[in-house]
């Protein structure tokens, strides 16, 4: 069963107040202006029960399933930049894998709410290679620390922001 609004906001008070690490939030100064969530697969009991989206094998990983970019900051290369943040606390944390289940739009153009859980654009930048689709527009891409090289930023890249 889905949530909405202040059921949401309680849902998430509670991950946060368990103690666990729901993401990562990119910040301009002092200003958040992105979020990606990032965790082991099995904390998201809807990609446990999904057909589309069900594990492509019994390897552990580290889901990506959600970003939040600010209206001034989109389309300027900052979710390709919260994968990249991704694929480091993963390592950090000793994770091998990470996963993610992007859009990718016949047309080559999305509407920003449709695009919450990543653009295959975006993934693709950050190293991301895709290992299956059960869906026309619902790729699963992977990267694997260690085997996976994910392009360089460029130097400039926080200044475009």
């Amino acid at each position: 069963m889905r949530q909405r609004g202040e059921e949401n906001k309680k849902a998430l008070k509670n991950i946060v107040d368990s103690g666990n690490v729901p993401g990562i939030i990119a910040y301009l100064k002092s200003q958040p202006i992105g979020w990606c969530a990032i965790s082991p697969r099995e904390v998201y009991l809807s990609l446990e029960r999904s057909r589309l989206l069900k594990r492509v094998d019994d390897k552990p990983v580290w889901s990506v399933v959600c970003f939040f970019v600010a209206k001034p900051f989109r389309h300027k290369g900052l979710m390709a930049r919260l994968l990249d943040a991704a694929v480091d606390y993963v390592r950090s944390n000793k994770g091998a894998i990470l996963e993610g289940y992007p859009v990718e739009s016949k047309s080559g153009k999305m509407p920003d709410p449709f695009a919450y859980t990543g653009l295959c654009s975006a993934f693709r930048k950050a190293g991301f290679y895709e290992v299956l689709r059960r869906s026309e527009n619902r790729p699963i891409m992977r990267y694997v620390i260690g085997k996976t090289r994910a392009p360089k930023q460029p130097d400039d890249a926080a200044e475009k922001l």
